[in-house]
């Protein structure tokens, strides 16, 4: 009797190990799906500031960031040749990127898929890499310089005085896994230094 309790307690002793063992696998797995759609969504963001930029032999459209305009920037977002391009939300509404499809699963979204602008190539599918491509849009707002008052109005603003809110979204190995990372950008003035 004494070897069958002692049998038994081994036996449970062994299945919680084996649970310890596949729960340890699960949160690493699940880890490493955050982290293929947090560095997708990294490079959603540079994809954007590339397209700001507008890089040589890109088919971008860096002329609707030329300095001091708000060409091609849309209420509730462009489209088509400015897709993804977009006025700030008014000062009582939620954030735009709050109300936004990101994720571009509906038809007509709004966002920019990875590459679409600056002919980047991104690998998705199985395994180690995303679902599926990183989406960014791109919102168009007032840039006060140190000093300068943040309640001054929009529409007075001089040349050179906006900033790229980047908003991108990206996703893991599996397309429940979604990360979204946010950023500004200010475009550098043309011959302008570091």
């Amino acid at each position: 009797m004494y070897v069958l309790c002692l049998l038994v307690i081994i036996l449970l002793l062994g299945i919680s190990a084996a649970q310890m063992a596949l729960q340890g696998e699960k949160a690493a797995r699940g880890e490493r799906d955050r982290q293929i759609a947090f560095q997708a969504a990294e490079e959603a963001l540079v994809d954007a500031q590339n397209d700001i930029e507008g890089l040589p032999g890109a088919p971008g459209r860096s002329s609707l960031f030329a300095p001091g305009s708000a060409a091609g920037f849309a209420d509730g977002c462009g489209e088509g040749g400015a897709l993804g391009l977009c006025l700030p939300a008014a000062p009582d509404a939620p954030a735009l990127w709050l109300s936004t499809d990101l994720d571009g699963a509906e038809a007509g979204s709004r966002t920019v898929p990875y590459g679409q602008f600056t002919g980047a190539a991104m690998q998705t599918g199985q395994g180690f890499l995303p679902s599926r491509r990183p989406r960014y849009l791109i919102e168009l707002l007032p840039f006060h310089p140190p000093g300068a008052q943040a309640a001054a109005a929009a529409g007075g603003m001089a040349v050179e005085s906006y900033v790229y809110r980047i908003t991108a979204i990206g996703f893991g190995a599996q397309e429940s896994t979604q990360v979204v990372l946010q950023s500004y950008y200010r475009k550098q003035a043309a011959g302008a230094g570091p």
